[in-house]
Parts: C-alpha cells; sequence; structure tokens
C-alpha cells in the first residue's frame, strides 16, 4: 500500500513538473513578411490569430508589418513557439500555426498594439488571447497606428483576413500643352492654381486673373464662376 501511494506521489510529481516546464526556445533564421518567419531549424511558423497585408500582392502597409516584426524579432533572437489548444497546430502549407513570444513579450499582441496587424479569427475559431486581440485592435484603430492611419480605408472584420485600401489620391493639377499647370476643376481653358482668384473675362469682378468662358466645372468651384449651378461657368 505505500509504494503504491509513493509511486503514485511521484507520478503527480512527474506530471507537474512536465506541465510548468517553459516551452523550447528556439532561434529566428529569417522574417517572411509580417506574419510568417522561419527558424533555424526550418521550421516555418504563422502567427496564430493575426493577419498583416500581404507582401506579395503589395498591399498597403504589408513592407511596413514586415519591417516591424524584423525589428520585434531579428534573426538570431531567441523565441518560444506556442500552439493554442483550441486552434490547428499547422495550416494547410505546413507551417506551425503558434504564439511567438520573446522573453514574456507576446510578439502576436504587440503587432496588433502597433496597428501592423489585425486579427483573425479564422472560421470564427477564437483563442486564448482572443478578447485582448480585439480589444487591442480597436483601440489601435481609434488612434490610427499603423495600417489604420496609413490605409484609412480599411475595415474591421475579424472574421476575415485584413484587406487594407489605400488613401485615395488627391487629383493632381492638369498641364497645358505649354506645360503650365491647369486647376483640375475647370476643363475649357487653363485657369493658373497660384492665382488667388478668377473672374469670367467682361464681367464686374476685379480679378487678379480673368477667363473667357464658357468653360465646365468638373469639380470643387474655387473661383465660384458657375453662378447657376449647371455646370458651365462663365456663360
Amino acid at each position: 500500500m505505500r509504494l503504491t501511494l509513493l509511486l503514485a506521489c511521484a507520478a503527480l510529481v512527474g506530471t507537474l513538473s512536465a506541465q510548468a516546464a517553459p516551452a523550447p526556445a528556439f532561434t529566428v533564421a529569417s522574417i517572411t513578411d509580417g506574419d510568417t518567419l522561419r527558424l533555424t531549424n526550418g521550421q516555418r511558423v504563422r502567427l496564430v490569430q493575426i493577419d498583416t497585408p500581404e507582401l506579395g500582392q503589395r498591399e498597403c502597409y504589408a513592407h511596413e508589418a514586415r519591417v516591424t516584426l524584423s525589428r520585434l524579432v531579428p534573426p538570431g533572437t531567441r523565441v518560444r513557439v506556442e500552439t493554442d489548444p483550441r486552434l490547428d497546430a499547422v495550416d494547410r502549407y505546413g507551417r506551425r500555426l503558434a504564439y511567438v513570444f520573446k522573453g514574456r513579450e507576446n510578439v502576436n499582441l504587440t503587432l496588433v498594439v502597433r496597428g501592423a496587424a489585425a486579427p483573425w479569427f479564422y472560421r470564427g475559431e477564437r483563442g486564448r488571447y482572443a478578447a485582448l486581440l480585439d480589444r487591442t485592435a480597436r483601440n489601435a484603430r481609434a488612434a490610427r497606428r499603423g495600417l489604420w492611419g496609413a490605409c484609412p480605408g480599411t475595415a474591421y472584420n475579424p472574421l476575415a483576413g485584413v484587406q487594407t485600401v489605400r488613401a485615395k489620391a488627391k487629383p493632381k493639377p492638369a498641364t497645358s500643352s505649354s506645360g503650365k499647370k491647369c486647376h483640375p476643376s475647370y476643363v475649357g481653358a487653363c485657369l493658373d492654381p497660384s492665382v488667388s482668384d478668377y473672374d469670367c473675362a467682361g464681367g464686374s469682378g476685379n480679378g487678379p486673373g480673368y477667363v473667357k468662358g464658357p468653360i465646365r466645372v468638373v469639380g470643387p468651384d474655387e473661383y465660384r464662376l458657375d453662378g447657376d449651378g449647371d455646370g458651365i461657368a462663365c456663360e
């Protein structure tokens, strides 16, 4: 009886020791993109529950996300790689799905804090840090950090991979055949955008610029030349 009890205690101690043992450390060999890295043992690790813009598709903030991960865990960094029992351990590409820790820092979470990544709960599955990732991403978006500021049209949807949208470029002034810049809101005459004001030639305005119409107004009527709002100025 005593021997049985001693064996049971020994087994329990061994189990507790195994549970308390820290995950083994690995060394980072290279950074693939904003959410994938390779270890020196050849294993590829996809940071789980997050997503960054696609580098191969040149999405907005893809390069910056890769740079952020590279600075967090540059090649040679010792990291712990922890899978989540609630989630798949390997994806269809053979990459290990895991949280990456540098010391006590959860790198997956740090990427979201900095706005370099957004949460992605693939198939709606939520891991042990899902609530924290979601809350952190909403804060980063409100503060316009990282991709949320650089790609302002990006929607927040943690049930799908992040798809960044670049800011719309402002229209550039048109250029006349002589190389002179023309205001993009007016077609039919070249109005120099550096002139403070224009009036219709032959009218009562005092310039300093004058334009002979009719001309079309295709944008904001900065010089208020289209008095009746019909899209034709200086009729």
